[in-house]
């Protein structure tokens, strides 16, 4: 598709993405940086999110821009991992000042992958503000990895092992929308026994495998959930150039998060915690608020899902005996490396 360039939520000028990845703990962060700060907020589609300073961004409250979204594992202990991205930010200056003090701005949303075999015995503190600072110390303009990194690290599905994906697209309007997603789901994403994707529809050249559609059959529609209490959450964040406001940037959340349900059945179970951050970069107006705001949430929609597959697509086994299998594994073994 036209200025794809990527197809990576870097793609959108002004933003920053960095990864901390631990391999032995089995998860990490990503960090996402705006260069100026960014209106945000935020729609929480799941039954047992967990997040910090979400607040901040309903419509109600007067602050509109962050300097930074953070994506963690590590269920509630994850959410350390904010600070880490805090003081990185303090280092550089950024946030609202206060009385002499800077106070940067960082949204979080947390995944749960604490059952998925890593070493979690890390003592009195978790490690995620270290990693939280680690990644936001890694990031980086241009291309970054997907799959079994940062906050994907350690996500699992119901079928086969879950990741951190990214995609982009541009409006008619040549307004550029691009979404990062950590996929973690209570479902899946996989149509039935196959390789097939539930987003396929929506992919564009061979960015998933190119497996299209199967021929339908009723039982694809049977649940194939994840088993085990709070083991679930697909967080992630979608970014225009648009010039949006708070009210806005929520109406596209809420669009966006449209497409976790597209990529992934069923979504927003009682046990997820799904969470998708929507920002605006505002460096292209709107012509046409109502019109162009729809073709916005249309395309939030497509690379959401999209994002979500690619999560899985370039997902690895975790390098460990009894691991979840990854899409490689089963539909390209001849391909499968660990991570």
């Amino acid at each position: 598709m036209a200025g794809m360039d990527l197809n990576l939520l870097t793609d959108i000028p002004g933003l920053r993405v960095g990864h901390a990845t631990d391999p032995a703990l089995g998860s990490g962060v990503t960090a996402i940086l705006f260069d100026a700060p960014a209106v945000a907020a935020v729609a929480i589609g799941g039954g047992a999110p967990g997040t910090r300073d979400t607040d901040l961004l309903r419509t109600d409250m007067t602050l509109e821009r962050v300097d930074a979204i953070v994506l963690s594992g590590g269920s509630t202990f994850g959410l350390d991992a904010a600070g880490g991205v805090q003081a990185a930010l303090r280092e550089d200056g950024r946030g609202i000042r206060f009385g002499g003090v800077n106070v940067p701005l960082a949204p979080q949303a947390i995944l749960f992958d604490l059952l998925n075999g890593g070493d979690k015995d890390w003592g009195r503190f978790s490690p995620y503000r270290e990693l939280g600072y680690q990644a936001a110390r890694a990031a980086a303009t241009g291309a970054f990895a997907l799959g079994s990194v940062g906050a994907g690290t350690g996500a699992t599905t119901a079928t086969v092992k879950g990741g951190l994906g990214s995609a982009s697209t541009v409006t008619a309007q040549g307004h550029r929308v691009a979404a990062i997603m950590a996929v973690n789901a209570v479902g899946t994403p996989l149509i039935g026994d196959g390789p097939w994707f539930w987003a396929a529809p929506f992919e564009c050249g061979n960015e998933f495998g190119g497996r299209g559609l199967p021929e339908f059959r009723p039982e694809y529609l049977t649940p194939r959930l994840k088993g085990g209490p709070g083991t679930a959450t697909t967080i992630g964040l979608v970014v225009t150039d648009a010039a949006l406001s708070k009210v806005q940037a929520r109406r596209l959340a809420t669009m966006g998060d449209d497409g976790l349900a597209r990529a992934i059945l069923p979504a927003h179970a009682p046990t997820d915690g799904d969470t998708l951050f929507a920002a605006s970069t505002g460096t292209r107006e709107l012509h046409d608020p109502i019109a162009e705001l729809t073709q916005l949430g249309h395309a939030a929609t497509q690379v959401v899902a999209r994002a979500v597959a690619r999560a899985i697509y370039h997902a690895r086994s975790l390098a460990w005996p009894g691991a979840q299998p990854a899409w490689v594994d089963r539909f390209e073994s001849g391909k499968a490396t660990h991570a």
